[in-house]
């Protein structure tokens, strides 16, 4: 069996970063801004900061939406969003005047410090870096799949670059950066340093790259990964009430019951008569994203007609919800999300050094070329 030359492994490499380095340099910008979205968003927006001098506790979500309903008595809610301890409960209504608004509701006061009728700044990131603003047809993005295909090029990439750089082991104990010979020297120990160092960082990204391509095909496809909540049955909608038997801090104190140490984070409400209240949460459980544990309730009957946990996963299940607090770093908060964003900017930078590289290789030979023509041409 041949020998496969060193040269081809770094042309191989080249192909695997250099033909996309815009595209993958954006992604990864865009990336690194989604992990830390939220503190961003604190940082930016006064409007959106839960403050609380006070020290008070939080009030129970039924108060906040009859807080929102009193400020727009027709309004009708759809949703509501929990996030951190330090950012509003975000209210997802919609009125006669306002075909979707999201109040910025703060938990501790009570009070409305906003009425959002655009994107905000967490919902663009993610779309931005999720899937490049394309638009979705048919259960697909094709800026999805843009994005996600960048897993075979970030594996591709880390692969051939531990052939190419032999004992990288060695960057460990004996890391190198000279800065006294030259341009192109520091680039490249820059370059193979960060690589090394961000080896468990790319086979993450990789990873989960590899199932959110895996999950576009399914949606494509029309295959569900999780389970269509049911419909209220027709026996059980009554004839004369309009407004449901259970209300939502009842639904919530059946989910409690359910799961012990909930903390909800998504409530949908019902959408029409036969709809269900859909609430999921978490109990702080490693590994597992906001939304592991769920109820689903009849709120005409109260009954819990559909609930979904960790240990009733199949493993498609499993895999789509300890994608993303691997692939953004919230596993552990703000210290692991502040890791995910200085490896993300590293990764960023390795994707303009190899560009950078590459150019310098590239100037090389088209000058070694052209001197070669031109010796040829006076020779003749």
């Amino acid at each position: 069996m041949a020998k496969v030359s060193k040269r081809f492994w770094f042309q191989l490499h080249g192909w695997f970063s250099l033909p996309v380095w815009v595209l993958f340099c954006f992604i990864c910008i865009t990336g690194t801004l989604s992990v830390v979205s939220h503190e961003l968003t604190w940082l930016t927006n006064p409007a959106a900061r839960a403050s609380n001098p006070n020290n008070l506790p939080a009030k129970p979500i039924d108060e906040l939406i009859a807080a929102v309903e009193q400020q727009h008595p027709t309004a009708d809610i759809t949703s509501v969003l929990v996030y951190e301890p330090y950012l509003v409960n975000a209210i997802i209504f919609t009125d006669h005047n306002k075909p979707q608004a999201i109040a910025y509701v703060n938990q501790y006061t009570g009070q409305i410090q906003a009425v959002n009728q655009g994107i905000t700044f967490i919902g663009f990131m993610r779309a931005l870096h999720g899937w490049l603003l394309f638009p979705w047809q048919s259960g697909y993005s094709v800026g999805y799949y843009l994005v996600s295909a960048m897993a075979i090029v970030m594996f591709g990439a880390l692969a051939t670059g531990l052939i190419i750089y032999k004992n990288f082991w060695r960057a460990f104990t004996q890391p190198k950066l000279r800065f006294n010979q030259g341009k192109k020297t520091l680039l490249k120990d820059l370059h193979s340093l960060a690589g090394v160092w961000s080896m468990w960082f790319l086979l993450i990204m990789s990873l989960t790259g590899f199932w959110y391509l895996t999950q576009a095909i399914m949606w494509h496809n029309e295959i569900d990964i999780e389970e269509h909540p049911p419909l209220v049955s027709v026996a059980d909608l009554p004839t004369s009430k309009t407004v449901p038997a259970i209300s939502l801090s009842q639904a919530l104190q059946l989910t409690k019951q359910q799961f012990a140490d909930f903390e909800p984070h998504y409530i949908m409400f019902p959408e029409h008569s036969r709809g269900m209240y859909s609430i999921s949460g978490s109990n702080n459980t490693i590994f597992y994203d906001d939304y592991a544990f769920s109820t689903t309730i009849n709120p005409w009957t109260g009954e819990l007609a559909q609930t979904k946990s960790p240990g009733s996963m199949n493993a498609l299940q499993t895999i789509s919800h300890i994608a993303d607090p691997l692939h953004y770093g919230t596993i552990g908060g703000i210290w692991t999300k502040l890791v995910w964003f200085i490896f993300g900017v590293i990764l960023s930078g390795m994707s303009i050094t190899g560009f950078m590289m590459w150019r310098s290789k590239l100037a090389k030979t088209t000058k070694a070329q052209l001197l070669t023509t031109d010796y040829i041409q006076e020779a003749q």
